[in-house]
């Protein structure tokens, strides 16, 4: 999905990742993050979101959880890590890293909402009155407030399965009334999930009808309970070229996740001012009549992965379709519609939640500069293996 524009836009990226597989530095099943082109993304945002006022979680879920990552980008002046669920929450908080958001996608389970509160997060998801009862719950017995904000919704709103929750918009009076009547809990913002998508018509973002459900939502917030929401959350598709448009409809904070690795779906047909920042390494293990097949393990069932390159250099590399691995399987090895040598390095590019995979994630530093250097291995979760 990204190969073409990875070749074009980040040739250094390959020529290190063919380097760093061909001495043995790193494994087959790696990704590599390059740091530098992940620094020069983030600053872009950074720039475009100060220029408009909105403020920015970033979602590390995309690129493995990655701590080493996280901690540059809160030397930018990030607000934050947004953990899409409690163990993300806990892996970041663990490695130093402030957890600006959590609840969204995935609810504190009951048992580990003390244990958040005391992580002090700026801002909890909700989507029931229960989970916020809990949560004022345990703030008093800890003697704190905690702010919330609301997942709101409507049947004409996106979803994807196995992300539904949240407040249906014509209930909202009610559920907000009792919401407000819990001592320990601030309603502080309202969110949904996503507001924004890319329209291959076009080939633009444009937002989604949870925009004017979240707008929707502040207007009854406002006028029945005269609260002021300090934070309108517009997930999904965050990038230097949405920024101004999540300010023209009212957000406040974005929360960008492949924007900072180059890999949102407009970045595979527009040149948009982040470069890619990933590649995914493999290796040649065998030959089966005519095809080939290379290490598996970080497959994502929505990669779109069309094509690798094949080789042991960029002189000598050549371009090999792919077979996309069956999403009813297990991954093991990734189809090579053509033989190749055993042992040559196999590089893709394709849209990757790393968190989801079994993984090897290096972040490289130096590859713009020329002076390739690994700044730790880690798993898909976050953890460091080795320097």
């Amino acid at each position: 999905m990204f190969l073409d524009v990875t070749l074009r836009r980040n040739p250094a990226l390959i020529e290190a990742a063919f380097k760093l597989h061909q001495e043995g530095v790193i494994q087959p099943d790696t990704y590599i993050l390059d740091l530098d082109a992940i620094i020069s993304n983030a600053k872009a945002i950074k720039y475009e979101a100060d220029k408009y006022g909105i403020k920015l979680y970033f979602m590390t879920k995309q690129f493995g959880r990655n701590p080493y990552v996280s901690r540059k980008l809160m030397d930018l002046g990030y607000e934050g890590a947004v953990a899409v669920d409690y163990r993300e929450a806990d892996i970041l908080y663990d490695s130093g890293i402030k957890i600006g958001h959590v609840g969204h996608l995935v609810q504190v389970p009951s048992n580990k909402i003390e244990s958040m509160l005391l992580k002090r997060p700026e801002v909890i998801t909700v989507y029931s009155v229960e989970k916020a009862k809990e949560i004022s719950d345990i703030a008093a017995k800890l003697g704190i407030n905690q702010n919330i904000m609301l997942r709101v919704i409507d049947k004409d709103d996106t979803f994807y399965p196995g992300q539904y929750g949240g407040f249906y918009i014509d209930e909202l009076v009610e559920k907000a009334g009792e919401i407000i009547k819990l001592p320990n809990v601030n309603i502080y913002g309202i969110t949904s999930f996503p507001c924004f998508l890319y329209d291959s018509d076009s080939q633009s973002i444009k937002e989604t009808n949870n925009i004017k459900t979240i707008l929707k939502a502040k207007e009854v917030l406002e006028k029945n309970f005269k609260i002021i929401l300090k934070e309108i959350n517009t997930p999904s598709a965050t990038c230097t070229s949405n920024i101004r448009r999540i300010a023209e409809l009212g957000g406040t904070h974005g929360e960008p996740g492949h924007g900072l690795v180059g890999t949102t779906p407009i970045h595979a047909v527009k040149d948009e001012v982040e470069i890619p920042a990933i590649v995914y390494v493999s290796e040649v293990s065998h030959n089966l009549g005519n095809a080939s097949y290379c290490y598996g393990g970080g497959h994502y069932r929505r990669s779109h992965m069309h094509s690798a390159l094949v080789g042991k250099g960029m002189e000598s590399m050549k371009r090999v379709e792919v077979e996309m691995p069956d999403s009813n399987s297990i991954d093991y090895y990734i189809c090579l519609k053509e033989n190749a040598n055993i042992g040559e390095t196999v590089i893709l590019s394709f849209r990757t939640q790393i968190f989801v995979t079994r993984s090897e994630v290096a972040v490289v530093k130096g590859i713009s500069s020329g002076r390739v250097e690994i700044a730790g291995i880690y798993d898909s979760l976050g953890r460091l293996i080795r320097r």
